[in-house]
């Protein structure tokens, strides 16, 4: 099965602000429910995309290593481990160095673990703001106290 790829800056973006994200020794996972691109039909499907920073593996042979065995390990992934395949989804995977060193069957199992234990994570209900604003006055933060209404100001006289 051929994988689908994040493309653009956009694509990252929204999966980093909206994804769930599953950490495991051997990655970090972000996952969002799959949307198509636009103009493009309804074709559920896994798009990924593999993140390997320098900060994380300095050599480009250790990076390079690390995306192809982790692309291997998604593309072959055996029918046992997942069942009903990859879940349509847009994800971001970031390798940690342990996967250059894991079996190759133990990366397996950790990226379907990961997949199913994101599949059943709770999605976090985000509003149209950040910082969980109030929507009757944004910029302050409820206190469950109503507040008094204000004392009318006397006019002053000319």
């Amino acid at each position: 099965m051929a994988l689908d790829s994040l493309r653009g800056e956009r694509e990252f973006r929204k999966v980093r602000a909206h994804g769930v994200a599953v950490r495991h020794a051997l990655f970090t996972l972000r996952l969002t429910d799959y949307r198509p691109r636009y103009g493009e039909p309804w074709r559920p499907r896994a798009i990924i995309g593999l993140v390997v920073s320098k900060k994380t593996l300095k050599h480009a042979v250790d990076r390079n290593r690390a995306r192809r065995r982790v692309r291997e390990a998604l593309r072959t992934m055996p029918p046992e481990l997942l069942p009903q395949g990859l879940p349509a989804c847009r994800a971001i995977l970031l390798p940690n160095p342990g996967v250059l060193s894991a079996p190759f069957a133990e990366v397996q199992a950790a990226l379907a673990a990961a997949l199913t234990r994101a599949r059943q994570a709770p999605r976090a209900a985000k509003g149209g703001q950040r910082g969980g604003g109030n929507s009757s006055s944004p910029g302050r933060v409820s206190s469950g106290v109503p507040d008094p209404a204000p004392s009318p100001r006397p006019r002053s006289q000319p």
